[in-house]
């Protein structure tokens, strides 16, 4: 499977690409960072963060997307960015008809380095390990939109599974 991964923000938004399956080796087919001007209204930097996505979609045609979960943090700036940056990614999958999936960071740490709490230098060197790159993806926004999509690959299949068994097995047990 090729899952395109969406660390987001406002001025960095951090995507990569993977390819592979679980059990076997990944392959990393691309990293980096859409970028858009501080100055710039809100407005306009979201229209410029969903036209670099679109040509992420356009160039790589993920089957599937991972985006970070936003969670709170002290700047209300900061998640408000971040929240309309995510935004902006699982609208551009759903409108090309491609699942989109959200793990949060402490999900994708311990996916990829086994511990939920592991700082950024740990992932980024785990993603290298993983992907058997030669250095760590820079900027580190890229690195872990790489982490996002190796932890659905290893992880998202499985509890989409895992979901889709419990919603049938309430959908039988609800039979008014």
């Amino acid at each position: 499977m090729r899952v395109l991964g969406v660390d987001p923000g406002l001025t960095r938004c951090g995507v990569g690409v993977v390819e592979g399956a679980p059990g076997r080796a990944l392959r990393m087919l691309a990293c980096g960072v859409v970028r858009t001007p501080a100055e710039l209204e809100v407005a306009d930097r979201l229209l410029q963060i969903e036209r670099g996505l679109e040509a992420w979609f356009d160039t790589h045609r993920p089957e599937l997307v991972a985006v970070e979960r936003v969670f709170a943090q002290h700047n209300v700036r900061t998640v408000m960015g971040t929240a309309q940056a995510s935004a902006v990614a699982m609208l551009v999958a759903t409108r090309r008809g491609i699942p989109v999936t959200l793990h949060t960071p402490s999900e994708v740490k311990a996916a990829v380095t086994g511990s939920g709490r592991a700082e950024k230098a740990q992932v980024g060197a785990m993603v290298t390990r993983i992907l058997r790159l030669d250095a760590p993806p820079k900027p580190a926004d890229a690195a872990d939109a790489l982490a996002l999509a190796i932890c659905h690959i290893w992880r998202g299949t499985a509890s989409q599974r895992i979901a889709a068994a419990v919603a049938s097995t309430r959908a039988r047990e609800y039979r008014p």
